[in-house]
């Protein structure tokens, strides 16, 4: 399946994670120095913000651009300070998106060993296999067990395409080896899955249609951004009044702490891919069936307590 793609009033930059965050932690800087070459380049395109996600930066823009404009944004993004230009892909506008399956592979992609197959194990065939030449992903690929007592895996990857979905047909029923296996590529239909909000962590809605004000931490659940987890994080700061006191971690060194997900209470951060959340991220019956006893739950404690005072 292929559906129309989003506005061509943004661009598009895949890159590393670290690259992301370093990009990120100045970025109205990045944007304010983008928009001073493109005037200088007397252009009258400018960035009016630049968002985040887990394939590397969007940059949004009043106009659509051309290509001039996109080799004036391409060279800043890939000088600018701490980004390494060998994790940054040239930058491209949305294009339509087509939805793909891939059936025939192993769950287990190691022989005797537990090891899962993972969303970067699956990067990494598509990259070795010749068919998805110039065929790039919109999102991480996403992998599902056949059934509980299986050993074989489905696949699924959104791919950028144009409305006539030619890549997407180009593919189709295209077989390719895995290790001893052969997979196959087969058309889907279209499951955006359960969304999680990178505001406050919960799912079930958009990052932008957070009713929250301000933000929580990933790690910890505290009204702060997760970036600055380490200069606002409680666990970080010292408190000699617990038992064991504890002491304050070190200037420059990484939050050494573990976490309970403010979701299913998991020891993980809000957005691992070990949490039950994720884990039924294309359920959303499951999704509401969840928050429905969270908040059964919660209302229950809080009678509890309402009873437990009024007997005292």
């Amino acid at each position: 399946m292929t559906t129309k793609g989003p506005s061509r009033k943004q661009i598009i930059i895949p890159m590393s994670g670290d690259n992301v965050s370093s990009f990120m932690k100045n970025s109205s800087l990045n944007v304010a120095n983008i928009n001073r070459q493109l005037r200088n380049a007397k252009t009258d395109v400018l960035v009016d913000y630049v968002r985040s996600d887990n394939m590397g930066i969007t940059i949004i823009t009043n106009k659509v651009t051309q290509q001039s404009d996109l080799a004036i944004i391409d060279q800043y993004v890939k000088n600018a300070n701490d980004i390494n230009s060998l994790q940054v892909e040239d930058s491209r506008l949305p294009k339509s998106k087509s939805y793909l399956k891939i059936i025939g592979i192993p769950f287990y992609p190691h022989p005797n060993s537990p090891e899962k197959l993972t969303s970067a194990n699956v990067e990494t065939i598509l990259r070795q296999n010749h068919i998805f030449d110039n065929v790039s992903l919109t999102s991480r690929p996403r992998i599902i067990k056949v059934s509980p007592k299986s050993d074989m895996a489905i696949v699924w990857i959104d791919i950028w395409d144009v409305q006539s979905g030619q890549s997407a047909k180009m593919l189709i029923n295209r077989c390719f080896n895995v290790g001893n296996y052969i997979a196959t590529v087969r058309g889907a239909n279209m499951n955006l899955g359960v969304s999680q909000c990178k505001n406050c962590w919960k799912w079930g809605h958009s990052t932008f249609s957070c009713r929250i004000q301000g933000a929580k931490c990933v790690k910890c659940n505290s009204p702060h951004k997760s970036e600055h987890h380490r200069e606002f994080g409680w666990c970080c700061k010292a408190n000699a009044k617990i038992n064991p006191p504890r002491l304050e971690t070190k200037k420059g060194e990484p939050c050494p702490h573990s976490f309970k997900c403010s979701n299913c209470k998991g020891n993980h951060q809000a957005n691992s891919n070990t949490c039950l959340f994720w884990r039924h991220r294309f359920n959303r019956e499951w999704h509401v069936k969840k928050y429905a006893e969270i908040r059964e739950n919660r209302s229950q404690s809080v009678r509890s307590e309402v009873n437990g005072k009024s007997n005292q």
